[in-house]
């Protein structure tokens, strides 16, 4: 099996070293693509100095979806996994990924590990019932899938900032498409940096992704508004809690709540044209063939 590890990053030249590190000892002949987002840091000098890097792809775009599809277009592996720039590969991850689709996996996962703080931050598959599908959650920074998945999936959908491998499980659960979990298929993070680089602590882009997803997959059900309108209450109350207690103030919690009802709005008009714009199972209007642009500058190894 060819495998092909995309890596985005932004702004995480030191953690990315020691992720790249990691990597080659672990899985040393798979073909490895960092997507580096408009980074300041000379980020670009150290992976142009590395020798383990097969192609680096720089991008203008901050959003990780971008960097994954940028990080897709270029790979040649029959099999592809993406990994986060700040998470080490644990010993036997490579054997697992192979297992895991040479036993007929279509998409494989399993935990992500937490240096700083000790234990696991993922102990088995999430699983929701959402509408008539069973939902497996993955996360996008420790994922392989075979070639034909994501092809069929399109890749990502870049009109989400964040979200975007929430958003991929529902398309996959729609495909018909089963997430395997392995133990072994295991990644150590030492940071609590975010996914790709990019901090999104920002209500209006949660509820904004949350109501866009939601709505381009199942559209308007009571499902969709009741998973919806129970996430806000759950964040209302903590927000009104944070009040009580002095942390926050009662005009930063009426701020946040315009935030989220904003967001909700957006995100569910712009998942209506979504839905309306690709009636496939893929539900992926956004995806790598939409676009041939993503590319600012590109070094290949292989090429060169």
């Amino acid at each position: 099996m060819e495998l092909s590890v995309v890596v985005p990053t932004l702004n995480g030249r030191d953690r990315l070293a020691v992720a790249l590190d990691a990597l080659a000892a672990v899985a040393p002949d798979v073909e490895v693509i960092v997507v580096n987002g408009p980074s300041a840091d000379g980020t670009t000098g150290m992976v142009r100095d590395r020798d383990d890097v097969d192609v680096l792809v720089e991008i203008a775009a901050r959003n990780v979806n971008v960097a994954r599809n940028a990080g897709l277009e270029v790979a040649e592996g029959d099999a592809i996994a993406f990994l986060g720039y700040d998470h080490e590969l644990e010993p036997g991850w490579r054997t697992a990924v192979e297992e895991a689709f040479a036993e007929g996996a279509s998409v494989v996962t399993g935990p992500l590990r937490r240096t700083v703080r000790g234990g696991a931050t993922s102990d088995g598959l999430e699983r929701r019932r959402i509408a008539d599908r069973e939902v497996s959650y993955f996360n996008g920074r420790n994922v392989a899938f075979a070639r034909p998945v994501l092809d069929e999936l399109d890749g990502f959908d870049e009109y989400l900032e964040t979200g975007g491998a929430r958003d991929a499980a529902h398309r996959l659960a729609g495909m018909g498409v089963d997430v395997t979990w392995h133990a072994d298929v295991a990644a150590r993070r030492r940071t609590e940096a975010t996914d790709g680089g990019i901090e999104r602590r920002d209500l209006g882009w949660k509820y904004r992704a949350l109501a866009y997803r939601l709505t381009k997959n199942y559209g308007l059900r009571p499902t969709v508004l009741r998973r919806t309108i129970s996430h806000a209450v759950g964040d209302a109350a903590g927000a009104m809690g944070d009040v009580l207690g002095g942390d926050a103030t009662p005009t930063s919690w009426a701020r946040n709540g315009r935030d989220v009802v904003a967001g909700i709005s957006a995100g569910a008009s712009d998942g209506f044209v979504a839905r309306a714009r690709d009636r496939s199972p893929k539900r992926n209007p956004n995806g790598v063939t939409t676009r041939a642009d993503r590319a600012v500058a590109r070094y290949d190894r292989r090429t060169d």
